[in-house]
């Protein structure tokens, strides 16, 4: 990504205007972990496309990852704006709402997101995740089943499912979930845990 970042800063010199290499370094920086400096790629696209919605999903993610949500969830609002059946910008939105406390919010925008994109796992197991915190576990366990029957290789779901069986003190049922995202993640500290 280093090397990516390097190229992309020279062709932004060489070509200021080029929406898709501002993107492309705003990615590669966020890849490192360096968001302020991947949000400022983001907002120069944006600014130069005002209707790039991916432009502004990007923004929000990075926002969000420095703890901006109301500017991340503006991010959002905007990409959505200009493409209403952005699945992804709706499923990011309801992660930012449930940082807010926002879960009724953040449910609507899974929702959404699900309407779009039926198939859309991440926002089965982000529901899962808001569902759980108001305590909803039976429904928390079957947004996480249905994340599995989607995507059978996706050990965050897993983990969610086992603690929501550890929560019920289903706890064999909770080994085996933790077992099962171990397997497909053999450094997840957190199953481990």
């Amino acid at each position: 990504l280093v090397a990516v970042v390097e190229e992309a800063r020279v062709l932004t010199e060489q070509y200021p205007d080029a929406v898709d290499i501002w993107n492309i370094l705003g990615m590669a920086y966020k890849g490192l972990g360096r968001v302020e400096k991947a949000s400022k790629a983001f907002r120069i696209a944006t600014d130069l496309k005002p209707n790039f919605a991916d432009g502004y999903n990007n923004l929000g993610i990075t926002l969000r990852d420095q703890g901006k949500l109301e500017e991340a969830l503006e991010a959002y609002k905007k990409a959505i704006f200009i493409r209403p059946n952005f699945a992804q910008a709706y499923n990011n939105m309801g992660v930012a709402l449930k940082d807010q406390g926002k879960l009724e919010d953040a449910l609507k925008a899974y929702k959404e997101a699900l309407e779009i994109k039926p198939e859309y796992a991440n926002a089965f197991n982000n529901m899962g995740n808001v569902l759980r915190q108001q305590d909803k576990l039976e429904d928390s366990l079957k947004a996480y089943k249905k994340a599995l029957e989607i995507k059978p290789d996706y050990p965050n779901a897993y983990n969610n499912m086992g603690n929501v069986f550890k929560d019920q003190d289903k706890l064999e049922e909770a080994i085996a979930a933790y077992k099962k995202a171990i397997s497909m993640k053999p450094d997840y500290a957190e199953a481990f845990n």
